[in-house]
């Protein structure tokens, strides 16, 4: 295995100021082929999922580092890109980021994904070089902060690193994509991924707490969301990860203890930093308001989805559904194993719990393809998993 330690022209200067952006740009635009991109963002550290730098890399342009903090408006970048293919590892992860500068690529190519539809068993970049072209890549500053100032030498290495051979990857994965007769699998996917619309805020996300399950009561649950919502409000107002500011273990421990006194709250084991501390009146404050609150504004313990109920119990009430889940599940695993990739990849779990629980009338081929579609299934997922899935679903029902 043969070790990727420098980049092939070595540590290129940071992008930082507006004639150096422009320089950029009339590279990459003189470049050819595909353009591969990353983005480092400050997970844990900072609020939210910004991009701290962009990385790209084309033939004829080589590498380029952007710092979006210097230059936040990435418009220009995207004019450039407009009609080129981006090549991006793990595509879901970067494109928020990366639309939060301006730039929304309009073609992919994602290598993660690829590597997934041909069943490899590791799909991170740095599995996937060394499977694929039998490099070694170095991946030791992913968790780092990236907010800092400035960035030291070894993470701007190990960020043009990232880029260094993701278009020969790129061209290997065709290669065998090609090979595979899954080209036109992948190429549906890449374009789904590109025309996704962006995510809407999740509901009630202060049900996310960890550890929020050890919560029996409503009055418990008010004191999550409260102490949520507070944390949330002064870690967008510092710029900092919420969980840098008070864990979720201080919020859990301080709705199952119901401290009567900021010094009571204080004593709790997860309330020791120094911003927890700081902002101690905040916290009894919000948890005091939760225990004051009606009944009738009490959170509820979970709230309705418009999908079918959770699985655990569709046994005992509505078994003929449980048996006709267990077929689905069990096509959806067969088709899997007979094209070499995991089962979420051939089709997503939620759509076959939803044809199971509700399926079209009649049972057949068309009704089912009918309904994947209504669920985003592709058409070479339709193509595949719509008869078999229809039979599999008429035979659970027969008994």
């Amino acid at each position: 295995m043969t070790p990727l330690l420098e980049p092939s022209e070595g540590i290129p200067e940071v992008v930082a100021d507006a004639g150096a952006y422009a320089e950029a740009l009339e590279r990459l635009a003189a470049g050819s082929g595909p353009v591969a991109v990353d983005a480092e963002r400050a997970s844990g550290y900072r609020y939210g999922q910004r991009a701290y730098l962009v990385q790209l890399r084309r033939r004829g342009a080589g590498t380029v580092l952007i710092d979006p903090v210097a230059c936040p408006d990435l418009s220009g970048l995207d004019e450039v890109l407009a009609s080129d293919e981006v090549v991006l590892h793990a595509a879901t992860q970067d494109l928020p980021c990366l639309a939060e500068v301006g730039v929304r690529p309009r073609r992919l190519f994602d290598t993660e994904l690829a590597g997934r539809l041909l069943g490899h068993p590791r799909v991170g970049l740095g599995s996937m070089v060394e499977t694929v072209l039998g490099l070694r890549l170095e991946k030791g500053h992913s968790a780092a902060d990236w907010s800092t100032r400035p960035l030291p030498e070894d993470w701007l290495r190990y960020a043009a690193l990232d880029v260094e051979v993701l278009i020969e990857l790129r061209d290997a994965l065709e290669r065998q994509l090609v090979e595979s007769g899954k080209l036109e699998w992948a190429l549906e996917e890449f374009a789904a991924v590109a025309s996704a619309p962006p995510r809407e805020p999740r509901a009630d996300p202060w049900r996310r707490t960890s550890g929020i399950h050890r919560i029996r009561d409503r009055r418990g649950l008010a004191v999550v969301r409260a102490l949520w919502n507070e944390r949330d409000a002064v870690a967008r107002d510092r710029d900092l990860s919420p969980g840098r500011v008070v864990p979720d273990s201080a919020i859990v421990a301080a709705a199952q203890a119901m401290p009567k006194s900021p010094q009571a709250l204080a004593e709790l084991r997860p309330f020791t930093g120094r911003l927890a501390r700081r902002y101690l009146m905040t916290w009894f404050r919000a948890l005091d308001r939760a225990r004051a609150l009606p009944e009738s504004e009490l959170p509820v313990p979970s709230t309705p989805g418009d999908g079918p109920p959770p699985v655990n119990r569709w046994a005992e009430r509505e078994p003929v559904a449980a048996r006709r889940l267990e077929a689905a599940r069990g096509v959806v695993t067969s088709l899997a194993q007979r094209h070499s990739m995991p089962p979420e990849n051939l089709l997503q779990p939620d759509p076959v719990r939803r044809l199971a629980w509700s399926p079209p009338r009649p049972i057949d081929a068309e009704t089912v393809a009918a309904r994947l579609r209504e669920y985003h299934a592709r058409e070479w997922q339709v193509g595949l998993a719509a008869a078999p899935l229809a039979a599999a679903l008429r035979a659970a029902e027969a008994g």
